[in-house]
C-alpha cells in the first residue's frame, strides 16, 4: 500500500521538517502541503533544521493550494481529529483501524490527512474522509504537537503493514570454544586454591557449579581473558 501524509495549512515551518522526519523514520517520503502559511516553507531553515536529516523527504514534497489537488489518487482517507463530531466518519484508534485495514487489504493508497495547528481540520474535510483516527491519549490532557502526532500515526501504521526489525546496536560476539572455558576454569581452580578458597583436598562440587555456571553463561574470547586476568591477579597476591 502506498501512503501520502498531507498536512492542511501548517503555520510553523518547524513542524513541517518535524513531519518529514517523523515520515523518514517510519519508511515514508510521500508528503503534500496545503496552502501552508509559507510558501517556501520547505526551503526554510526551521523546517530544514527539524527535519534533521529528512532532506529527501523535503525535496519530494509538493505544495497544492487545495485539498482536492492532495487527494489526486487517493483510494482510502484518514482524518487525524482528536474532537469527535457528531456528524461524520467513525472515530476509531489507529491500532484497530489499521490492523482492520490491513486485514482487508483493499486500499490501494492511503491517505492521511492532518489539520493546522492553528484550529485542527475543518468538519467539511473530516467529511470526506472514511475514518477520523483519534490516539488515545490521557483523558485529562490530549494535546498532541503536530510533529509528535505524524510519529505516532507514522508508527502505528508502518507497525500493522510489518514494520521493521530492531538491530542491535553492536554485533552479538561469539562464544568462547569449550577448550578456552576449560582453560579458564583449570587457572581458576588453581587460583582459588592459591587464596585458600578451595581445599584440593575435599572440593566437593564447586568446580562442577563453576563449570554449570560458565557454560550457561557463554562468555566470550576477550571475557575468558578477563577471567584468567583476574586468576593470575588473585594467585599473584597471595605469592605476595
Amino acid at each position: 500500500m502506498r501512503t501520502r501524509f498531507i498536512l492542511i495549512q501548517t503555520s510553523h515551518a518547524g513542524n513541517v521538517g518535524a513531519a518529514a522526519r517523523a515520515m523518514r523514520t517510519m519508511g515514508f517520503d510521500d508528503l503534500v502541503l496545503v496552502a501552508p502559511r509559507w510558501p517556501n516553507v520547505l526551503r526554510r531553515e526551521e523546517t530544514i533544521q527539524r527535519a534533521s536529516g529528512a532532506l529527501d523527504v523535503l525535496e519530494k514534497a509538493r505544495i497544492v493550494d487545495t485539498l482536492d489537488e492532495a487527494l489526486d489518487g487517493l483510494t482510502h482517507l484518514a482524518a487525524t481529529a482528536m474532537v469527535p463530531r457528531d456528524f461524520g466518519p467513525p472515530t476509531r484508534a489507529p491500532r484497530e483501524h489499521f490492523a482492520s485495514l490491513v486485514a482487508e487489504g483493499t486500499p490501494q493508497h492511503v491517505g492521511l490527512l492532518f489539520g493546522s495547528e492553528r484550529f485542527g481540520m475543518r468538519n467539511e474535510d473530516v467529511y470526506r474522509c472514511h475514518v477520523a483516527l483519534s490516539i488515545p491519549t490521557a483523558p485529562d490532557f490530549g494535546s498532541l504537537n503536530l510533529g509528535a502526532a505524524i510519529q505516532v500515526i507514522a508508527y502505528e501504521w508502518r507497525c500493522a503493514l510489518g514494520g521493521f526489525a530492531v538491530r542491535d546496536a553492536t554485533p552479538v560476539p561469539p562464544a568462547a570454544d569449550a577448550a578456552a572455558v576449560a582453560g579458564m576454569l583449570d587457572h581458576w581452580e588453581r587460583a582459588l586454591v592459591d587464596i585458600g578458597f578451595l581445599d584440593p583436598a575435599a572440593p566437593k562440587k564447586l568446580m562442577p557449579r563453576l563449570t554449570q555456571l560458565f557454560n550457561r553463561a557463554q562468555p566470550t574470547p576477550e571475557e575468558i581473558h578477563i577471567l584468567r586476568g583476574i586468576a593470575k591477579a588473585m594467585a599473584d597476591t597471595r605469592r605476595r
